[in-house]
């Protein structure tokens, strides 16, 4: 069972982004929670399924998508050094 398949869109706060990529062309573009819940009868969703019906908006691709969860706030590498 994979996160995807955990959490539904009404889960997900409006400023939540996920990061959807084209498997195809490689375009990428974000999705809001808020874009997401207001889109009718999409609540119930698990992400799973939206990752599933989602499909790439750039003209004559129009490729499956692959869905990633950004990570929040600053992200940084490991920093270490011998001591």
């Amino acid at each position: 069972m994979s996160w995807k398949s955990s959490i539904q869109v009404l889960d997900l706060a409006a400023d939540d982004r996920l990061e959807m990529t084209c498997r195809k062309c490689g375009h990428f573009r974000y999705l809001t929670g808020q874009a997401l819940q207001a889109r009718n009868g999409a609540g119930r969703l698990y992400l799973d399924e939206v990752e599933r019906r989602a499909r790439c908006s750039r003209r004559g691709c129009g490729g499956t998508m692959r869905m990633a969860l950004p990570p929040r706030g600053e992200a940084s590498g490991f920093v270490g050094g011998i001591a």
